[in-house]
Formats: C-alpha cells, structure tokens, sequence
C-alpha cells in the first residue's frame, strides 16, 4: 500500500476516534456529568488536532512537490471523514450546551 494511503487511514482512524469520543461527550452532557463532557470532549478534539495535522502535512508535501497525488478514493474518504467529523464536533458543543441549560 502507498504511503498516501496508509497518511489517508491515519486520518480516517484519527477523525473515528475523535467522532466516538464527541459522541460520548455528549452522552454525559445529557446527564449533565460536566467533568465527564470536558473530558470525552478534550479526546476528541486532541485525536482531531492529530488528523488535521496529518491531513496538512500531506498539502504541505503536495504543495512542495514531494508527493505526487493520484486520484483515490481513500483520500477522498479520508477528507470527508475529516470535514463531518469536525462539523460533528462543532454541532455536539452547541447540542452540549443546551443540556447543561436544561439542568440549570
């Protein structure tokens, strides 16, 4: 397997584990467990941070003509993966935010 591809199932395994985690997240936040939000929630952006680098490292390349990208649909993935599980995250601290309101 190409070094592109197994840089894009690093990103996909990074931005799955930061998704679960999110997810978790806001599973304690609908029990109003505060520590156990901030928490799940530090994981899941800590294993994003590590996608996002991964993901930047690989434009660095490209852009600096060390790698030379053929179309895959594993990137592809791999980019996809990346974005929704950022947009999740994003969305699962609003929704967060709502169920510690609703405690108050």
């Amino acid at each position: 397997m190409t070094d592109i591809k197994m840089t894009a199932f690093e990103i996909i395994s990074y931005a799955g584990d930061a998704k679960s985690s999110a997810y978790e997240a806001l599973e304690a936040a609908k029990q109003n467990d505060h520590a156990g939000y901030e928490a799940k929630m530090e994981e899941a952006e800590n294993k994003i941070n590590e996608a996002h680098k991964t993901q930047y490292a690989m434009l660095q390349q490209e852009a600096a003509d060390q790698l030379h990208a053929e179309f895959s649909i594993i990137v592809v993935h791999a980019q996809d993966h990346l974005m929704t599980t950022m947009a999740t995250i994003d969305l699962i601290k609003e929704l967060s935010e709502l169920y510690f309101l609703r405690h108050v």
